[in-house]
């Protein structure tokens, strides 16, 4: 009990964490132009967005090395899928785990994982036999247990991602060429049921967050998480797109929360039981890397015209050079332990989202950031071709390859934007 307690105290409030010295960066060459390295006017001048970066030169992995590593990661999700179509399962073999009371928190763990993996099957590669084999069964699955998904306990929201990578999977399944008019309505309709319980679980104060450690009340009291608002955002727009209909109060009461935890440097609070702490560790741009994409996106997506082109290329740029950041905290068993307060669980979340700013620019500014992105992601794939970041459960290699799949499909050459 004290373990678990000692854990979910470092997933709401995280513990503090020391700062790391920056490293010394070559600057301006003779002629006043700067070399390859080079650090960047952002770094200095971190409310100056009037100029994009120039990115260090990345070992750009060509067409065939991003194939080979989709397919090995594809090979690892059809090997690993459960024989009832889902991903994931609630193994306790660690002797210390994230707050999930039983059964609803699994639930909602397997509902999201499962929900990512089709999504990214569909990604990258859909036309493929077995892939399609495969995303029949996780689709059933998700047909058939997700009407059930709701809250687990007063406490614990985390249905919250279910519903919101749900909704993603289902557009992924409606976009599909061949489908009939019937699987069309069935699939809007499928993603209006999750649409109307993101609007009944929304936060009392707007947006959405996992845990309600205040009234516990039918609406919840839950502190608005700024990364959770925003892929819920990203999941509207996305749903939007095929004509869902949206309730206009929720997203624009979602955007409002997310725009009190923005900062003038476009990187975001934690959520907003930290708004009196804006300097802490978790919410300082080193903390924020693995969210400040997800949420630039969202807003970049819903209209907020301050989210220019040079605010995502900058943000880039950050998570590019400072990525190892990111980096020390995978694989760290306790959340928020590793410098700036960062938790494993951000790296491939993060990077997930670059992929959707890299989406956002224009076709041919795209190129050098696909290529570092996808030189990271392949770095760090394991040998038996799965990507994970954190260990939760029996859930982290199923969504980390999931998160990863998707971001390498956003790096291929040409490949489309939203």
């Amino acid at each position: 009990m004290q373990s678990s307690l000692r854990i979910l105290a470092l997933c709401v409030i995280a513990t503090a964490a020391p700062l790391m010295a920056e490293e010394r960066i070559e600057g301006p060459t003779e002629d006043g132009t700067l070399a390859a390295g080079a650090r960047q006017p952002i770094l200095d001048t971190p409310m100056d967005f009037s100029s994009a970066p120039v990115l260090p030169p990345a070992d750009a992995p060509g067409p065939a090395a991003i194939e080979h590593a989709i397919d090995r990661g594809v090979t690892y999700l059809i090997a690993n899928q459960n024989p009832d179509g889902s991903w994931g399962s609630p193994d306790e073999s660690r002797p210390e785990q994230v707050y999930a009371p039983l059964p609803g928190a699994h639930h909602a763990f397997k509902a999201a994982t499962t929900a990512l993996c089709v999504s990214s099957l569909l990604e990258a590669k859909p036309s493929d036999a077995s892939v399609q084999k495969a995303v029949a069964k996780g689709s059933a699955w998700l047909e058939e247990r997700l009407p059930k998904l709701k809250r687990a306990t007063g406490d614990a929201i985390y249905n919250v991602w279910g519903h919101i990578y749900a909704v993603q999977a289902i557009v992924r399944l409606h976009d599909r060429p061949g489908q009939t008019d019937d699987q069309l309505a069935k699939y809007k309709k499928l993603i209006r049921d999750q649409l109307d319980m993101l609007d009944r679980y929304e936060s009392v104060d707007g947006g959405w967050g996992y845990y309600d450690f205040r009234a516990q009340a039918r609406k919840p009291t839950s502190d608005s998480i700024s990364f959770v608002n925003a892929a819920a955002l990203i999941a509207m727009k996305e749903a939007a797109a095929i004509g869902v209909p949206l309730t206009k109060r929720t997203v624009e009461r979602a955007i409002a929360a997310t725009l009190r935890q923005q900062k003038k440097d476009f990187s975001f609070l934690y959520g907003e039981h930290l708004k009196d702490m804006p300097m802490r560790d978790v919410n300082r741009p080193a903390g924020s890397l693995g969210r400040s994409q997800a949420c630039n996106a969202a807003l970049r997506m819903w209209g907020d015209e301050s989210i220019t082109d040079n605010v995502l290329k900058n943000w880039l740029y950050r998570l590019y050079v400072r990525n190892g950041w990111l980096s020390i905290g995978r694989k760290r068993p306790i959340p928020h332990e590793s410098w700036f307060q960062v938790a494993g669980y951000f790296y491939f979340f993060g990077h997930y989202y670059a992929g959707y700013c890299v989406e956002l620019l224009a076709p041919e500014e795209r190129p050098e950031y696909q290529a570092w992105l996808a030189r990271i992601i392949i770095d760090h794939q394991e040998k038996d071709g799965s990507w994970w970041d954190y260990p939760i459960y029996g859930y982290y290699k199923a969504y980390g390859t999931a998160y990863a799949l998707m971001t390498l499909a956003r790096c291929r050459p040409g490949a489309a934007g939203p």
